[in-house]
């Protein structure tokens, strides 16, 4: 049998990351194949409503099916569509799933562990579901929300009220929303997190940073008949902001060392606020995911411990490595912290949130 990455605290496998993007819809029931592990890891990361099978051995042996078709069929009692995110064992097996659940409608992804890493598992619950661009729509679809991220709600509202200063609407956000929706895509896609694309009408850009969300709100009003002129203005009293106290931050303190943890996108744009805003020197930029990625526990310990950096943003495992250097949450998992607000890292109040916890982490000014 492959071996499954499942354990890898770091960065969830691909079951999980199918598991997350179609959490983010209501209106649609989850069910995993699988055996409690394999429930327990994805529902306690996401805390969401999902439901499994929760396979045992004699199952493994003998076929699951008869599991499995009564566990969707007493899921689907709930009038709601079903999808089935396959886990490790029932894919080795190559069991016939599909025949098992011959005669009802349900979705299933075909997404184990061992497929590849969380995105790989997002982009199969997403081909699996099947989103459209409707045609006629003139709203926007907000792209790359994902469950797992602890910024996945603040994203969200975010991007809603950004559209909204710009006069236009949303059609769609993926994956976030009513599932019927996902048919109803708009032509324009405006990207929360560009590890995530799901490639759905015209990408306008990346909401990550001012420059960038200015940027994209533009490009989607050449398309959409938004104006941009109160984001860009919003965007530019943030900078004048957020450069006021950074200045009065840099004139007693010296430019911080910094290491950056957290998906690519994430961790690359903290990394340019932080040598924008701060001339920070930033001393390990280390990826979760793409080339070049902190894949082990051990190595995230050694890059710290390396190169003794003056502020950590990443999660709660670089905080516990170095529970004395000033630190900033970036990723999953945030552990042993109340999280009320819907904190976003996109667009303008993303901007002035991760440069306000960076400043109050340092000393302020």
């Amino acid at each position: 049998m492959p071996e499954c990455p499942c354990p890898d605290p770091l960065w969830p496998c691909a079951m999980t990351g199918a598991v997350a993007c179609l959490s983010g819809f209501s209106g649609l029931e989850v069910v995993i194949h699988g055996s409690s592990g394999c429930y327990f890891y994805p529902a306690s990361l996401l805390k969401r409503p999902v439901h499994a099978t929760l396979i045992i051995e004699d199952e493994v042996i003998m076929g699951s099916e008869n599991r499995l078709r009564s566990v969707v069929s007493e899921v689907a009692s709930s009038g709601l569509p079903v999808a089935v995110v396959l886990s490790c064992v029932p894919a080795v097996l190559g069991e016939d799933i599909r025949g098992a659940l011959d005669g009802m409608d349900v979705i299933v992804v075909d997404s184990p562990g061992f497929a590849g890493r969380m995105e790989e598992g997002y982009m199969r619950a997403l081909a699996a579901v099947a989103p459209e661009v409707e045609e006629g729509e003139d709203g926007v679809t907000i792209d790359g929300l994902n469950p797992v991220d602890p910024f996945y709600k603040g994203n969200l509202y975010e991007t809603q009220r950004l559209v909204a200063l710009a006069g236009g609407r949303v059609a769609a956000a993926l994956a976030a929303g009513p599932f019927e929706q996902v048919k109803r895509c708009g032509p324009v896609t405006l990207q929360t997190d560009p590890d995530l694309p799901s490639g759905i009408g015209r990408t306008a850009g990346s909401l990550l940073g001012l420059e960038a969300t200015v940027a994209t709100v533009s490009k989607a009003a050449d398309h959409c008949g938004l104006d941009s002129t109160p984001v860009a203005k919003e965007a530019q009293a943030a900078e004048e902001r957020i450069d006021h106290l950074c200045d009065k931050f840099l004139a007693r303190h010296d430019p911080p060392s910094a290491a950056v943890f957290g998906g690519r996108a994430y961790a690359d744009f903290a990394a340019r606020a932080l040598r924008r805003y701060l001339d920070a020197e930033i001393v390990s930029l280390a990826p979760r995911n793409g080339e070049g990625a902190a894949v082990s526990l051990e190595e995230m310990q050694d890059r710290i411990a390396a190169t003794d950096p003056d502020l950590i943003l990443g999660s709660s495992y670089e905080h516990a490595a170095a529970p004395h250097v000033p630190y900033v949450g970036l990723t999953f998992p945030q552990r042993g912290q109340a999280r009320l607000h819907a904190r976003p890292i996109v667009g303008v109040e993303g901007t002035l949130a991760l440069m306000e916890s960076v400043l109050n982490a340092c000393g302020r000014t």
